[in-house]
């Protein structure tokens, strides 16, 4: 499930983030960053703006993030925001990695890791690769799914966002969720 993904606020937050675009080598000697480090900086930054944020008074904050840890993938992933009952992030969590057009979702795995979290509620994220963040009829379907199997255990689906480069595109914001 979690394999080869970054999966968490928490891995993010730990590594050490350089000063400027400088980074220190094992010798001790200061040189350039390399794009990925800081991309990898300011993914930190956005982690840290993220984590114990109320996610409905800091959307621009979450969009960011999201689409800084998304937008570029060429495979899809499916992500989890874990929120408390106040909204408020407990961690973000990549469960699953697919293909350049789809991957496979598992509403059991979703929901065990709901409850191991103690979430009280969940923002559904994934990206596409191919630039168009309109939902699919496949993705229409999962999030059904999803929200009828996250009620059976009183956690509420907020949302679900899907992530390209340039934007991102919330199915709460389009009609009934």
């Amino acid at each position: 499930m979690q394999h080869d993904l970054l999966s968490s606020l928490d891995s993010l937050l730990s590594i050490p983030t350089g000063v400027g675009l400088l980074v220190r080598d094992l010798a001790g000697e200061y040189r350039p960053a390399v794009a990925d480090e800081v991309l990898l900086a300011a993914q930190q930054l956005l982690a840290a703006q993220v984590r114990d944020s109320d996610v409905m008074s800091s959307p621009a904050a979450v969009k960011d993030f999201l689409r800084t840890r998304l937008g570029r993938l060429p495979y899809e992933v499916f992500a989890v925001v874990h929120l408390d009952s106040q909204n408020r992030v407990i961690d973000y969590v990549e469960m699953f990695r697919g293909t350049v057009s789809q991957t496979s979702v598992y509403p059991r795995e979703v929901v065990r890791d709901a409850l191991t979290r103690n979430s009280s509620a969940l923002l559904l994220v994934h990206n596409h690769p191919s630039g168009s963040a309109e939902p699919s009829p496949a993705d229409e379907h999962l999030t059904q799914a999803l929200k009828a199997a996250a009620a059976l255990v009183d956690v509420r689906v907020l949302d679900h966002l899907i992530v390209t480069a340039q934007s991102i595109q919330s199915m709460a914001e389009r009609g009934p969720l």
